[in-house]
């Protein structure tokens, strides 16, 4: 930003702030009101943010079959429909055995509610004992003390599961006509952006932003789809090897919640777990798989994911945490998987203008700015 357009801005907040007001309270309104905007328009921005982000990264592949001479159509309509036939899939794979679960959920329940009394009994059995112990050692100490009971309360495991099926069929379905038009549109908006551009500076920084946001975004979903498979496929054969019901659904699963950093993991970890404690008789099986689940994606995260992506993105740990953590907090679960490609924006964004270079480092990881630094020229 420059510096006549920072006084412009600074002299349009304090238009509207009384006089005494600090600046920093006018940012922090705009800041607020930013927040309540991406919240209250969640339905609209979802589906337009998802296929902005999707056409980004299938631009490349549009633009080879372009020079392929496939034309902007067909090769668009073919891509939409090979992700949607890879989306129905997924949907299939896993609804088939979850429909199963639902009808017969009354039994299940009271599957887990007898379970989870023999783990209370359990529990307040060794309470029990370890009282006896204690009023054996000194009946003074326990001479008034109240007995604890250990109580669990399951409040139902699939009450309104499909509430919000009508209105997530419709953002689906606003996403990929919506996308089919952006990719379709071929290159039109980079070379709207460039005619707006007013200096040949501006013209050139400009499409070194868009087609460097086109690369980081393909390179990083590309790879890490191939990853997600590939942990989606040893968690779905190690779970089978453990008689598991339905092992294909835990990879499936695994490959979708994977997209999601840290949180991810730990989700699918407690869902693997949550079942094998129906399936089997005794907790140390759910033990066995939540830990074989977090075993194998805990060697996916610390060393095959660092190896593949980390070495290009170079973010900030932290941030990411946190920005996935914000976008969860602001979009639910489309925000846990939106969090990272849009962190990768903005850095590469920062990355090509000087006034936010500092953000980028602060957005990096550790000595990455020093790296970049001596490999300028």
């Amino acid at each position: 930003m420059a510096d006549h357009e920072r006084d412009q801005y600074r002299a349009t907040i304090r238009r509207y702030l009384p006089s005494t007001m600090p600046m920093w309270v006018g940012q922090g309104f705009v800041i607020y009101a930013l927040i309540q905007a991406l919240t209250l328009a969640k339905n609209l921005l979802v589906p337009v943010v998802l296929a902005f982000l999707l056409t980004m990264v299938f631009a490349p592949l549009r633009r080879f079959l372009y020079r392929r001479g496939i034309p902007a159509l067909v090769s668009s309509i073919a891509i939409v429909l090979m992700l949607l036939a890879c989306f129905l899939a997924i949907i299939t794979t896993v609804v088939v055995p979850v429909s199963t679960w639902i009808e017969n959920a009354p039994a299940i329940e009271r599957e887990v509610q007898a379970k989870i009394r023999d783990l209370s009994a359990t529990l307040n059995g060794i309470y029990e004992a370890e009282r006896s112990v204690q009023n054996a050692v000194d009946p003074e100490k326990t001479k008034n003390a109240h007995v604890r009971q250990v109580e669990m309360a399951d409040d139902g495991i699939f009450t309104n599961a499909m509430l919000l099926a009508p209105s997530v069929l419709a953002q689906i379905l606003f996403t990929f006509v919506l996308w089919l038009f952006l990719l379709a549109s071929g290159d039109m908006f980079y070379e709207k952006l460039v005619h707006i551009t007013p200096t040949l500076k501006d013209k050139r920084r400009a499409v070194r932003i868009v087609y460097g946001i086109e690369r980081q975004l393909s390179r990083y979903l590309m790879t890490i789809t191939v990853i997600n498979a590939a942990l989606g496929a040893g968690i779905g054969i190690a779970l089978w090897q453990l008689g598991m019901p339905s092992p294909l659904v835990f990879g499936v699963i695994a490959f979708v919640f994977n997209y999601i950093p840290y949180l991810g993991a730990i989700g699918g970890m407690l869902f693997a777990g949550g079942v094998a404690f129906i399936t089997f008789d005794g907790t140390i099986w759910a033990l066995v798989v939540a830990g074989v689940y977090l075993g194998l994606t805990t060697i996916e995260g610390q060393f095959v994911t660092p190896y593949f992506v980390g070495r290009k993105l170079r973010l900030n740990t932290v941030m990411v945490f946190f920005t996935v953590s914000f976008w969860a907090w602001i979009w639910s679960a489309v925000g846990m998987i939106v969090a990272v490609p849009l962190l990768v924006t903005v850095k590469t964004f920062c990355d090509h203008i000087d006034a936010l270079q500092n953000f980028g480092d602060f957005l990096s990881e550790r000595h990455a700015e020093s790296s970049s630094e001596a490999q300028t020229p």
